[in-house]
């Protein structure tokens, strides 16, 4: 397998000022593999297109000749950008660009934790254009939707939230990095224009969630909260026992591969089940 050429695109913010300098992988389809859904890559929060995961599908992709996208938001691994300047409407903008510029015809949108979260941003954002039929089905890891409210706002304390309206941003300790994850005070206020929970989510296609239950930064409840409001959609639930938030063990990955193959072979909007692995 051939490694994707890097290329560098630049996505207008529609906030103004500079275009955005976004780094971006495209596999391009071949064979029998055009004529089915392409694979589109949205990482989490402070990841990058360089993970175990986008790896693994890369391969995947290229060993059946699917189209892969995946790229990095501005502020992440090879975009340019700081990463305390970005936001959850930045990374959705550039997320929709991206996906209009590259892709054509059903895509399946895999969202890891953050990347869950934009995956149905943007399948609300399809939608609105009337361009659902561009989602072949979402499968989602860990999704952390919601989480700059949910899983950090309301559950720091006061001195940390008078830390980041205060002074912009507090550093969070990070198991996943050498040095701390700025939260910040645009990040936090941005995601607040941003929330699905309060209401049905439609994504307009099948969604297919895996959620580690030994997960813990997303914890296996606000899957089943998010499950709650995709009641308008086909959603099938793999729950894995022992599995941690990165879903990044060969188990984990196979279970991620028979996840896109069975959505892959079922037509959009077909009924699906619950599954606890």
């Amino acid at each position: 397998m051939s490694e994707t050429e890097l290329e560098f695109l630049d996505i207008d913010n529609p906030e103004g000022g500079a275009p955005w300098r976004i780094a971006r992988r495209f596999r391009p389809s071949s064979g029998e593999g055009a004529r089915a859904p392409g694979l589109v890559w949205l990482g989490g929060f402070a990841s990058d297109m360089n993970s175990t995961k986008a790896g693994f599908l890369d391969a995947w992709a290229a060993e059946r000749g699917r189209s892969f996208l995946r790229f990095d938001y501005s502020g992440h691994g090879e975009s340019q950008g700081r990463f305390e300047d970005g936001c959850i409407g930045d990374w959705l903008e550039q997320s929709a660009a991206l996906f209009e510029r590259s892709t054509r015809g059903p895509q399946i949108v895999v969202g890891s934790s953050m990347g869950g979260w934009i995956a149905l941003l943007l399948a609300r954002r399809l939608a609105e254009k009337g361009a659902q039929d561009r989602l072949a089905g979402l499968v989602l890891l860990a999704p952390a939707v919601d989480f700059t409210e949910e899983l950090i706002w309301k559950n720091v304390d006061e001195s940390i939230r008078r830390e980041i309206m205060e002074t912009g941003a507090w550093r969070r300790i990070s198991q996943y990095a050498a040095d701390p994850t700025p939260i910040t005070r645009k990040l936090i206020e941005d995601g607040r224009r941003r929330l699905l929970l309060g209401a049905i989510i439609r994504a307009h296609a099948p969604v297919h969630i895996l959620q580690g239950m030994a997960d813990p930064d997303v914890p296996w409840r606000h899957a089943l909260t998010l499950v709650e409001h995709l009641s308008a959609d086909p959603v099938t639930s793999s729950f894995i026992a022992d599995g941690d938030h990165r879903l990044s063990r060969p188990q984990d990955l196979a279970q991620l591969a028979a996840a896109i193959e069975l959505m892959s072979a079922q037509p959009k909007g077909a009924p699906q089940g619950d599954l606890f692995g």
